[in-house]
């Protein structure tokens, strides 16, 4: 048996990168059912039928998450199909990059509304199901950018309010054994690095101690910890996952 067995999960913004990868590790710790939540719903229905041709697992719902309205209505899809969520991974993210005085107050609302509204809206909607059943698992994905990063105002800001965030739940939900944990990824090898020119991604990668990027497996395998009952004793923690790259001397 999987460390997952019988478990019904959800995770946000799976069609690729390190959401598609915590689909994956779910699916080998034998989880029992598992929602891609995905605003390109061409992308998901594609990802989840090559992770589960027989449709009986996975499953893919559209759903934007900076819209209340369309996360209560992918959950009430999830619902339909599964019947509740152990689970949930909030992971859906984007970024709009500036440097602060040329940052327009739209891109701060729309990174805050994707990133901290989006979390938002889906741990309102299975939190009260988690706690009528005291059970649950929540992880978050944040980033080692809330700790400050130059050009992402808005995205380290949305970033660090998804740890506060953490922490509150965790408060509130331990009596009803409901874990809520983020984990803060460093350098991932994901497409949005390759926007990076070749010469600052050599600096970046010689910041870090291992002397490497991430890979998304390895985010991955945090995430299936966190979901999994090995980490009953653990909850508002914000673990991070970058090879070192924040130690402070």
């Amino acid at each position: 048996m999987g460390k997952l067995t019988d478990k019904f999960a959800v995770v946000t913004g799976a069609g690729k990168g390190i959401g598609r990868a915590i689909v994956e590790r779910f699916l080998e710790d034998d989880v029992k059912g598992v929602a891609i939540l995905e605003m390109d719903i061409v992308l998901g229905e594609s990802t989840a039928k090559e992770l589960d041709p027989t449709g009986e697992r996975v499953i893919a719902v559209k759903c934007d998450v900076s819209s209340q309205a369309e996360v209560h209505a992918a959950f009430e899809q999830v619902f339909a199909k599964f019947g509740r969520v152990d689970i949930l991974v909030n992971n859906a993210g984007i970024t709009r990059d500036a440097m602060f005085h040329k940052m327009g107050v739209d891109m701060a609302k729309l990174v805050m509304d994707v990133h901290f509204f989006g979390t938002f809206y889906c741990c309102q909607e299975v939190i009260p199901g988690m706690r009528e059943r005291a059970y649950g698992k929540i992880v978050n994905i944040s980033s080692v950018s809330a700790l400050g990063n130059v050009g992402q105002a808005n995205y380290t800001s949305a970033k660090a309010a998804i740890e506060g965030l953490t922490r509150t739940l965790a408060l509130e939900g331990g009596r009803k054994n409901i874990t809520v944990n983020a984990i803060s990824p460093g350098m991932i090898d994901t497409d949005i690095l390759k926007t990076i020119p070749e010469d600052i991604m050599k600096q970046k990668i010689a910041s870090v101690p291992m002397q490497r990027l991430g890979n998304v497996s390895e985010v991955a395998s945090v995430a299936s910890f966190l979901a999994s009952d090995d980490s009953s004793w653990v909850t508002g923690n914000v673990i991070l996952c970058c090879g070192g790259q924040k130690i402070k001397a």
